[in-house]
């Protein structure tokens, strides 16, 4: 099995992309939404982390989270997430040889893209890409109009005005 270099970084703050294993026409992160946050918030109950920013969209997600000081073991988080999830769901999917053979759902794809945040200016870039992506995939055309998103509670916080990728801005930019 191949070594992928991941930046591993106690406490560190961490943007991530996760991806259904089927992308086209299928919507069962928004379909079964409780499911993943009951998956969510059970990892985070036995493995905490903090989020900073968390959108699901049909088929993939994207979040900024940050591991405690003492503490840069990511993956098991996201292995606990997926197969919470995954076994909370009826197995329907239609699965390879390799998955079968694996004992793997054909639910995720085996991989996700991780970034550790450098800084404040790559943390705010990462913070806008999360929220407007709703609006990106042309599945809103506004970001306020996305449920499966923190977007709300961050407009509740003062951190972006609720108009914010809402409609004729001239530059979109997070606020501190």
């Amino acid at each position: 099995m191949p070594n992928y270099r991941r930046a591993w970084h106690l406490g560190g703050t961490y943007f991530f992309t996760l991806n259904l294993l089927q992308r086209a026409n299928n919507d069962l992160l928004v379909r079964h939404i409780d499911l993943l946050r009951n998956a969510v918030r059970h990892v985070r109950l036995s493995h905490p982390f903090v989020i900073h920013a968390w959108v699901v969209l049909p088929e993939h997600l994207h979040c900024i989270i940050e591991l405690p000081a003492n503490d840069f073991n990511f993956d098991v988080r996201w292995r606990l997430i997926k197969i919470i999830f995954s076994k909370s769901l009826p197995k329907t999917e239609w699965r390879s040889e390799s998955r079968i053979q694996r004992g793997e759902r054909g639910i995720w794809q085996r991989r996700y893209w991780e970034h550790l945040i450098r800084d404040e200016r790559d943390f705010m870039a990462h913070m806008d890409y999360v929220h407007i992506n709703p609006l990106k995939h042309g599945l809103v055309n506004k970001v306020l109009d996305w449920p499966y998103s923190t977007f709300h509670l961050l407009v509740k916080q003062g951190v972006y005005p609720a108009n914010w990728a809402g409609g004729g801005e001239e530059q979109i930019s997070y606020k501190a």
